[in-house]
Formats: structure tokens, C-alpha cells, sequence
């Protein structure tokens, strides 16, 4: 059950039994966003409920615990997930834990059912709003290990109006690679303008290694 995959949505099969996502994002809980050498991302405090996922086919309470980006080095690709032969230009993912069944995400991430990860397309198209408080902070966030303060921000301001997703078992898409997700893959992408996602493409991997193409292929 490794992942991404690719998408076909004409073999794709409705279950009425799945449940709308319901998200209750605390923007308090934000931490920090941080140049992990392989991502952009941003930390959350999982230590209590304060921004949790339920509903989907997921059952209890999974917390959220950090989100980031995969990109490419032009805007045709960089999507991990692909849609019916199309990536995008990038993949948001927000990583969340089963906090119903395990007592940390170290647990959790060893558990077929510990993880959910909801997965978000981005198109280069027009600028975001959303999205210019992180690209404000890439400035700062050039070289690996760079971190920055980040509050109060709510990663629902990234979502699209419609939460419709597909839904798969899978695996994170970087090394461990753990068989341990829930994908919830958003069917409407949200745009992420030219200048924006430019900017992604000047953070590091390492000194002078530009960070572009931290995209897994479907597997």
C-alpha cells in the first residue's frame, strides 16, 4: 500500500457509508515553520485536541501535527498525487495521528490505522492569500534547518471551499515510507500564484542544491 498513486476517476468508487471531513483547526496551536532539508513545513502542538480531524472513514479523534509542500522545478509538475494523467505544479499535506488509539505519533506512525493525511493540489493560476504568510517567511528559511516562529494560523484558510475527497490506504510518501495513512485526497485544488510558488523553489536541500522536485512518483 505504497503511495501516491494516480487517480483515475472514472474507476473511482462511491461509498455512502464514508462521512463528510469535519476539521476543528485551533490557529493558537501553530508553532513554527521550519526548512526540514527535504520540505517546507510548519509544526503544530499535538499534545491535546486542539486541532483535530474527524469524520471521513476515520474513526475517533486523529490530531494534527504539522503540514507541508512538495513542489517541482517548473509548473507542470511537482503533485505527488496525479489525477488522471495530470499532476499539478504542488501537494499540500496535512499529517495527522490517531489520538483515540495511540499515546504519541511515534506509536501511531507503526499502526495501519495511525495515520490520516489529507492531501491538497495546487495550481499555479492566481496569487493566494492563504498562502502569503508562509511565502513571507521564506526569506528566512533558505538553508536547511533554518526555523522561524509561526502563530497563529489556520491551515482550514488553505483548504478549498469544497472538502469532496477520494480516499485510499497508503503510506507516507518519505522515508520510512510506514504502510500507516489514511489518504484523504481533496478533489478541488486551490490556486498558488506564479510569483508564490517561485519563491518555494529558492529554499535548499543544502548548500547551493536548490530544493525543487521533493516529489515521490506514483507508486
Amino acid at each position: 500500500r505504497q503511495s501516491p498513486i494516480e487517480i483515475k476517476s472514472q474507476e473511482a468508487k462511491f461509498d455512502s457509508n464514508l462521512k463528510p471531513l469535519d476539521l476543528s483547526y485551533d490557529p493558537a496551536s501553530s508553532k513554527c515553520i521550519c526548512n526540514t532539508g527535504t520540505s517546507l513545513q510548519v509544526d503544530f502542538d499535538d499534545c491535546s485536541d486542539r486541532s483535530v480531524l474527524t469524520g471521513g472513514p476515520l474513526c475517533g479523534k486523529y490530531r494534527l501535527r504539522q503540514f507541508h509542500f512538495h513542489w517541482g522545478a517548473c509548473d507542470t509538475h511537482g503533485s505527488e498525487h496525479i489525477i488522471d494523467g495530470k499532476p499539478c505544479a504542488a501537494e499540500l499535506h496535512l499529517v495527522h495521528w490517531n489520538a483515540e488509539k495511540y499515546s504519541d505519533f511515534a506509536e501511531a506512525l507503526k499502526a495501519p490505522d495511525g495515520l490520516a493525511v489529507i492531501g491538497v493540489l495546487l495550481k499555479v493560476c492566481d496569487s493566494n492569500p492563504a498562502l502569503q504568510k508562509i511565502v513571507c517567511s521564506l526569506d528566512c528559511l533558505k538553508s536547511k534547518g533554518a526555523k522561524s516562529d509561526f502563530k497563529d494560523f489556520s491551515p482550514c484558510s488553505l483548504l478549498p471551499s469544497c472538502l469532496q475527497y477520494w480516499t485510499y490506504l497508503g503510506s507516507l510518501t518519505t522515508p520510512p515510507l510506514c504502510e500507516s495513512v489514511t489518504w484523504l485526497l481533496l478533489k478541488e485544488p486551490i490556486s498558488i500564484g506564479p510569483d508564490q510558488i517561485a519563491k518555494f523553489r529558492t529554499l535548499e536541500f543544502g548548500p547551493n542544491d536548490p530544493m525543487q522536485n521533493n516529489y515521490r512518483p506514483p507508486q
